[in-house]
């Protein structure tokens, strides 16, 4: 590129934009080629940002209130995203290059994509009833060997459901009929094929206390049919895997065992182990067992959290929470409400909020947050707690759940206040791409 001129975008700079972000949001300079003068209006760029079939362009979001959940809320800032659909630039004053594509979203909130951290998205299809349950490998309680991936759908149609209602993540994992059920992988929601969804696989081990795999099991009078056999066949899966990496050692022609192999990477701490536990007592149990093996854990629904809160900060244990949005079905969901995550966060401890799709439907994930919010929560924490937190807990925060300078541009542009109940997801961007646009899309083409 030779001589050429520099458009610019004046922006109000965020009054609270943090020390620690200033370096990172720079002013970006993009000389424009001789004979490109042609002024880059919102609306131009905006119709042919929908006309363009794949990557090869920039895409700029500018006027919006930015929730960058990481640095806080920047007002009629800009977001950048570069050709290869990564967060370039996120502030004031931001350069923009004359061919970009821009988005007006001026009186608009701008967010990182929503993520549910516990969902079965895919392997429990929506709509399909047996013919689509594919979550649930009950026919041994431990099957750490199989892979939410290969039984995923990328054709459930709960997927529209999700990229509509402004999640673009989620931890898909199989269900808790067993005591361990398998490995769980954190996916985008949107894609024609799998392998251009995944972000991390896996990303975390199921497993299960409590009343699910008492009642498959114990219905037929089979082990385990209770605590006390879920926890030894818990014990007894991890001795296993120990076992068998020493026959190896010792014998590398030891015949393979898959399900052994994939505890190791629990045990190794490559994923963390996700435990499905309800009850005061099942929880206490999972930790217990976790310390026993050095595991990394998660406690997933936890809806006595609260009843155990100092063992939760003592031994720094994230909880995937909820969902609250339910009746009680079951007993060990009697204490189940909203009260839980205030509680959680003013003890100090990490956690979600998850839908447990198709308990609650994936796009009800932001209902769940403000009614958290309605019962004591912190409004930047429960944003946090489907964005930032989210991402932590499956593994991918290097990627996405805030907006910043080279994480991926999976962004929603929302009318409102996404906890506002008249508030609509105006706009899903995944990787600088609009793949939903209310006024425009239909997903279901």
């Amino acid at each position: 590129m030779g001589t050429g001129t520099i458009r610019t975008l004046d922006v109000e700079r965020a009054g609270h934009l943090s020390r620690e972000f200033q370096p990172r949001v720079k002013t970006v300079r993009v000389l424009i080629g001789i004979g490109c003068k042609k002024k880059a209006t919102s609306e131009s760029n905006n119709a042919r940002q929908y006309d363009h079939g794949g990557k090869g362009f920039m895409l700029a979001i500018i006027g919006g209130r930015v929730e960058t959940i990481s640095h806080g809320a920047m007002h009629s800032a800009t977001v950048l995203i570069d050709d290869d659909g990564q967060i370039l630039a996120v502030g004031s004053d931001i350069l923009i290059p004359e061919d970009a594509h821009i988005i007006d979203a001026h009186g608009q909130y701008v967010l990182p994509g929503f993520i549910d951290s516990h969902t079965h998205l895919g392997v429990f299809n929506d709509g399909e009833g047996k013919e689509g349950a594919d979550g649930n490998e009950m026919t041994n309680p431990l099957t750490p060997g199989i892979r939410a991936i290969d039984g995923f759908n990328p054709a459930d149609v709960a997927l529209i459901d999700a990229i509509q209602g402004g999640i673009t993540a989620a931890w898909v994992t199989p269900g808790s009929g067993n005591v361990i059920g398998g490995q769980g992988a954190t996916l985008r929601l949107y894609g024609q094929h799998l392998e251009e969804m995944i972000l991390k696989a896996p990303s975390g081990m199921k497993s299960a206390m409590g009343e699910n795999p008492k009642r498959v099991y114990g219905t037929d009078k089979k082990f385990p049919m209770t605590r006390m056999g879920v926890a030894k066949a818990l014990r007894e899966a991890f001795v296993a895997a120990l076992n068998y990496r020493q026959q190896r050692e010792k014998d590398p022609t030891h015949p393979r065992n898959l399900d052994h192999e994939a505890l190791l990477m629990v045990i190794d701490g490559v994923i963390p182990l996700r435990t499905h536990a309800h009850r005061a007592d099942d929880i206490a149990t999972a930790l217990r067992i976790g310390r026993e093996f050095g595991v990394r854990q998660v406690i997933e629904h936890g809806t006595e959290a609260f009843k155990v809160v100092d063992e939760l900060v003592k031994y720094q244990i994230p909880v995937s929470l909820g969902p609250a949005l339910v009746a009680r079905v079951k007993p060990e969901v009697r204490a189940r409400g909203f009260h839980t995550p205030a509680i959680l966060a003013k003890h100090g401890v990490k956690f979600s909020l998850i839908t447990d799709h198709p308990v609650v439907p994936v796009q009800y994930l932001v209902v769940s947050a403000a009614l958290a919010v309605r019962e004591g929560l912190d409004e930047q924490t429960a944003l946090r707690a489907i964005t930032l937190n989210a991402a932590e807990i499956c593994g991918v925060s290097d990627r996405i759940g805030s907006i910043e300078p080279g994480k991926d541009g999976d962004i929603v542009i929302w009318t409102g206040h996404p906890f506002d109940w008249r508030s609509q997801v105006d706009k899903t961007i995944i990787r600088g791409q609009v793949v939903y646009d209310r006024n425009r899309s239909n997903l279901e083409e």
